[in-house]
């Protein structure tokens, strides 16, 4: 007769990882104004990954809601307003199609947010579920009052050198 033996998990080297249910989300609120949007990608895309909790998890969403607002007075810096390019293909022969950044901005300013973070998140399943996380209007408005969200202040030097 076979006995199962019960396998002894020492506590020192055991790790602990939080179900999905278990994490608290909190609601963040960044004014976009002024703003140069790599710097503004970048901070949303760690606050949608979690990296600024403790119990961060690189396989697991661990990610706050964040809110964007102000996206149509977001810069760029440098000479990028005029040299960068937005390329996509429309689906047909002979449809890819590159449009500048300023063109871009002007009439779509939230979606080159949401363009900017999302090629800052991972690339599979997990990188589309915290997309789902960021919520972005062109105004000072937001529909999103009720879940009382805190202001998140984006770090940059306003162009100086540090």
């Amino acid at each position: 007769m076979k006995t199962l033996m019960a396998k002894k998990i020492d506590s020192r080297s055991a790790d602990y990882k939080i179900g999905d249910k278990e994490y608290k989300r909190k609601w963040y609120v960044v004014d976009a104004a002024g703003v140069p949007l790599g710097r503004l990608a970048s901070q949303v895309a760690t606050v949608l990954k979690g990296k600024n909790k403790p119990e961060y998890t690189p396989n697991a969403d661990a990610g706050d809601f964040v809110i964007v607002v102000n996206t149509d007075k977001v810069v760029l810096t440098g000479d990028k307003l005029n040299k960068k390019l937005r390329t996509y293909h429309t689906g047909y022969m002979g449809g890819l199609k590159q449009q500048k950044y300023s063109h871009f901005l002007q009439e779509n300013s939230d979606k080159a947010v949401v363009k900017a973070v999302k090629g800052m998140l991972p690339k599979n399943t997990l990188g589309r579920q915290m997309i789902k996380k960021l919520k972005v209007f062109k105004g000072p408005e937001h529909n999103h009052e009720a879940q009382q969200p805190t202001p998140l202040a984006i770090k940059f030097n306003g162009g100086k050198a540090d």
